[in-house]
């Protein structure tokens, strides 16, 4: 079970005056570079030939330590009410991203000294379950920031991850309790960061917005005790991993290869509890406050994540709504609130080289959505909840669409899933009840002939008591308020009932 190979060579650091003045003059005012510092002195003291595996756990650890409040602080400016500015949300993820997946392969190495039997690892085996669980925690981390931006996603860290829990089982640590950061409330065990990682990746987290994907691993720690684990198929164990291999959790559709190292695993008793949270969100407004610390998070995210939970972790995976159909077809697609606009009043052209639209591939289609490659990203805006406008191949109308599913495959492709809102979408210049003069433009989402219809307006735009008024032909439309259903970066979609009569 060998996870790294080759020698090492030699470092400052082994000098405990030298470690505290290096940990001393760390930048206190720039998180970021405090890190970058930190990413540089776990590399070389994981690199180092001439430790004892005692030392040189000891250093990591200290390193981490002095990590942790830096990376408390950059999560929490990431996840800042206003959002940091693309520049600095790059700069912000970067930074975390990097340092878990340098601390967790530099823990590791020392985890592999264990494995290959190194000389002195005797010495430091009181220090193996902390080690574990930080391996485990970190590289968990690591995949969590990936999908922050929906990966791609690095097989080769769940093969480590793997690898470093089988390696618990071997030496029986998979229980053992250890006070993970110090400061820091709650205890762990290897099998519980085992749990929490395995049951966050099997939890769809490219369909979650990243504040949702954040919200969605803080529940699946607090629920983690109650996590189920077997080493064969039994009733309420939907997913399944096999530990030999570098691979992902995946939802036991079909019964898996029969190893020594396949692990079921579902959510147990924390299916009940999740429906339970979810009710209580909805009648009282609020989550438990162990649960929502500084009440950060609004009612409504907190129960669309957890109704998201409830239905992932179901035994019975979910149902398309639809059936899909394959087919291969370009689409035109066009992004955010100014670029639906622009198209929807600029014309109907198929224009594949216009530079504010770009060419995606069309896999499956069904009656509410369909499945598309994006074969070359441009910038970074693709995220789920992603305000689309769409053009098929040979088409003139324009389609509107949410992407409800992000998959990066690559630096630069992904597969994207979009639910449909409108086959015929309707740019329209909404007059305001009482307010002369005064107008709005909107994006009319009516389906047929139904009393209620939806409009994509700006954000800031809908308000309870105010009524949207449109002309069309002799019929004069009264579009009267009723809740905001989808919210974006630079768009809200309301549900509003509409009243006609004749002009």
């Amino acid at each position: 079970m060998k996870l790294f190979g080759g020698a090492k060579p030699d470092h400052p650091l082994a000098d405990p005056k030298e470690a505290k003045r290096v940990l001393d003059a760390l930048p206190a005012d720039d998180p970021v570079k405090a890190l970058d510092e930190l990413m540089h002195w776990m590399e070389s003291v994981a690199a180092l030939e001439g430790f004892k595996p005692e030392s040189r756990i000891h250093l990591l650890l200290m390193l981490d330590d002095a990590a942790q409040p830096r990376v408390r602080k950059l999560a929490k400016d990431y996840f800042a009410a206003v959002r940091p500015s693309r520049f600095q949300e790059n700069r912000l993820w970067t930074a975390l991203h990097g340092y878990w997946k340098q601390a967790g392969y530099a823990y590791a190495r020392s985890v592999d000294q264990f494995v290959q039997g190194h000389k002195g690892v005797d010495a430091a085996k009181s220090l193996l379950p902390m080690l574990l669980v930080r391996t485990l925690r970190s590289f968990a981390q690591q995949v969590k920031w990936m999908h922050m931006r929906y990966g791609p996603i690095d097989l080769a860290s769940w093969g480590v991850f793997n690898s470093v829990y089988a390696f618990a089982e071997v030496k029986q640590l998979t229980q053992s309790s250890v006070a993970v950061y110090p400061g820091v409330a709650g205890d762990s065990t290897p099998q519980l960061e085992f749990l929490k990682g395995a049951m966050f990746s099997a939890s769809a987290p490219d369909g979650l917005l990243p504040l949702e994907v954040e919200l969605a691993e803080r529940l699946i720690a607090a629920l983690a005790p109650r996590f189920a684990l077997a080493d064969a198929p039994a009733p309420g164990l939907a997913f399944w991993i096999d530990l030999a291999q570098a691979m992902a959790p995946a939802r036991l559709s079909r019964a898996p290869q029969p190893g020594p190292g396949l692990r079921c695993f579902g959510a147990g008793a924390a299916l009940t509890e999740v429906h339970d949270l979810a009710e209580r969100v909805l009648v009282g407004g609020q989550l438990p406050p162990e649960l929502n610390p500084g009440g950060s998070h609004e009612p409504q995210v907190t129960l669309e994540v957890l109704r998201h939970l409830e239905m992932y972790w179901s035994p019975h995976a979910p149902e398309r709504k639809a059936q899909r159909h394959p087919v291969k077809s370009r689409l035109s697609v066009t992004h955010g609130y100014d670029g639906v606009v622009a198209v929807l009043g600029g014309g109907d052209s198929l224009d594949f080289d216009n530079q504010n639209s770009e060419s995606w591939i069309v896999e499956n289609v069904s009656a509410g959505g369909f499945g598309a490659v994006v074969p070359q990203l441009k910038g970074d805006w693709l995220r789920v909840g992603a305000l689309l406008a769409l053009q098929p191949e040979g088409g003139s109308n324009w389609v509107l669409g949410l992407v409800r599913r992000v998959n990066k495959t690559t630096g630069q492709q992904a597969r994207v899933g979009i639910e449909t809102l409108s086959k015929t979408p309707l740019l329209s210049r909404f007059g305001v009840s009482g307010a002369k003069g005064v107008s709005e433009q909107g994006v009319l989402l009516k389906d047929g002939e139904a009393v209620e219809a939806r409009i994509v307006l700006r954000p800031g735009v809908f308000a309870p008591a105010q009524n949207l008024e449109v002309a069309r032909g002799e019929r004069h439309h009264v579009y009267i308020p009723q809740a905001v259903t989808e919210r974006g970066e630079d768009y809200e979609i309301a549900r509003f009932r509409e009243m006609v009569r004749e002009s």
